[in-house]
Order: C-alpha cells, then structure tokens, then sequence
C-alpha cells in the first residue's frame, strides 16, 4: 500500500519533467535553448526537440519575412528643399544566435528599434547626398537600392538580413508647403511669361516675313503684267503696222471711223472743234462723193 501511494506521485513527476523537456519547434520559427541565459543549442529546422526541465528555457523568434513602417522622417537633399519621406522595410532573422546577443532579453521590439536607426541613418546619407527632383521622380529605384544595401552591413551585425527598402510617400513639410507652392506658381508665371515674349516673337516674325512675301509676290506679278502687256501693246503695234503698210489709205479711214463711232456713241456728248480740223476729213470727203 505504502509502494503504491509513493509510485503515483513520483509517476506524475517523472511524466510532467519528461513533458516539460520536450518541446516543438513551429516551422515559421527558429529557437534558442538557454542554461543561465548562455545559448547552448540553436534549433533552425522544424521537429522535437528536448532541453532540460527548470535548468534550461527556449526562446523563440520568427522565421518569416517581418516588414518594419519608419516613422517620418525629414531629409535635406542637396539643394536644400526640406522633404519628408514615410519608408518601410522587409527584414527577417537569419542568425538567431547573433541576434539574442545583439538585442538580449528586447527580442524583436528592440531589433525593431535598431532597424528604425539604420534606416534612418541611410535614409538621410542617400537621399541628402542627391537633389530633390531626384527623390521626387518616378524612377527612384536606384535610390532604394542603395538604401538596402546601405543597410545590409550594419543588419547583418545584428543577426539580420534587409530584403527590401521601399519609400511609401515623399512629400514636403506642412510648414513649407505653403511657400513652396508660392515659389511654383512664381516660376510657371515666369516660364508663362517667357512662352508668351517667344510667342509673341516668334508671331512679329511670322508677320514681317508674310509681310516680305507678298510685297515680293506684287513686285513679281506687277513685273509679269508689265511685260505681259508691254508684249500685247508690241503685237498689237506690230499688228497695225503690218496692216497700215498694206493699205495705208484703208486704215487712215477704218480709224476715222472707229474715232467716229466712240466720239458719237453717246446722244448727250458735245464736241467743239474747228470747221477745218482733220476730224472732219473723211465726213467731208464722203459728203462731196455724194
């Protein structure tokens, strides 16, 4: 009876200090054992593991990638226009060992607050050793990159690997807003200005040369009427003459006639002329013929 009473407890004890040495390690994660705080076993792969009841303790940390938001920070690139830019970054623990020396007891809340620190470090060497226009571009790939690798040294101290660094939002500081969207629209009123001076230029130019063409185009058309006519007027007077030398007589009296026909063509004309002028040659010949 006495054997019986004392197995049980001493079953119990040996069950719960057998239960209390195994444990599991999860495959998103990665353990340390622990005797006095010194590591004496690292536990990467997943499975049952052992360690020794009240002596030793397990520390785990997660194996996955973690993301870290960094608080806003302000940067002074090089022509000195103030920014503030909101960053993140993709990180996760590759040496546990590493990291529970580095950070202690503060596990990732203080990990955490090492990688706010080398972020920001890098954040403002990068971004202060470039302009603004620079940081403000669509292409600012290059710019993370350097970041990340800026921080992948002093992270590795640590225990850990930076996988990524991205700038979420680059804006400027509220205080600054207000001038700096005064300076903009100063330099489009300017640049507006300096379009309409060319515009205005450029059209004067358009003007005097339209201007040019068509006084030349005149001058070259008065120039072919000229000789147009002038070359009408030598055939017509060629024409004549070769008309008057054949019947000298015949075209003295068709002139008359066509004189006739334009001077009386009008009832209400009135000519004064003397009673022996040449006018009157052939009405005088034709009324003696008659």
């Amino acid at each position: 009876m006495r054997k019986s009473t004392l197995f049980f407890p001493v079953l119990v004890i040996a069950i719960a200090a057998l239960l209390s040495s195994v444990f599991i390690v999860d495959e998103r994660e990665k353990a340390l054992v622990l005797q006095f705080g010194k590591v004496v076993s690292i536990k990467n792969d997943p499975g049952i593991a052992f360690k020794i009841p009240l002596i030793q303790e397990v520390v785990r940390y997660d194996d996955r990638i973690l993301s870290r938001d960094v608080d806003p920070l302000e940067v002074t690139p090089l022509d000195d226009r103030r920014l503030v830019v909101d960053a993140f970054a993709r990180y996760r623990i590759v040496d546990v060992e590493k990291f529970r020396q580095a950070v202690g007891v503060g596990g990732e809340r203080a990990a955490e607050t090492r990688i706010d620190s080398i972020l920001k470090a890098q954040i403002r060497e990068i971004l202060g050793s470039v302009s603004s226009n620079d940081i403000l571009s669509s292409d600012r790939a290059a710019l993370m990159l350097r970041i990340r690798n800026g921080a992948i040294a002093d992270a590795r101290a640590l225990g850990l690997e930076v996988i990524d660094v991205r700038l979420k939002r680059t804006d400027l500081p509220r205080a600054n807003l207000a001038a700096t969207f005064d300076r903009m629209r100063a330099e489009r009123d300017r640049e507006a200005k300096e379009y309409r001076s060319t515009g205005r230029e450029l059209a004067e130019g358009i003007r005097a040369d339209a201007d040019r063409q068509e006084r030349v185009i005149r001058a070259e058309a008065y120039r072919e009427a000229e000789k147009t006519r002038g070359e009408g007027d030598a055939q017509a007077s060629a024409t004549y003459a070769k008309a008057y030398s054949q019947n000298s007589e015949f075209y003295k009296f068709y002139r008359s006639l066509d004189a006739y026909r334009k001077s009386f063509s009008n009832k209400d004309d009135l000519i004064v002329l003397k009673p022996d002028s040449q006018f009157f040659d052939y009405m005088e010949k034709a009324e003696k013929t008659n």
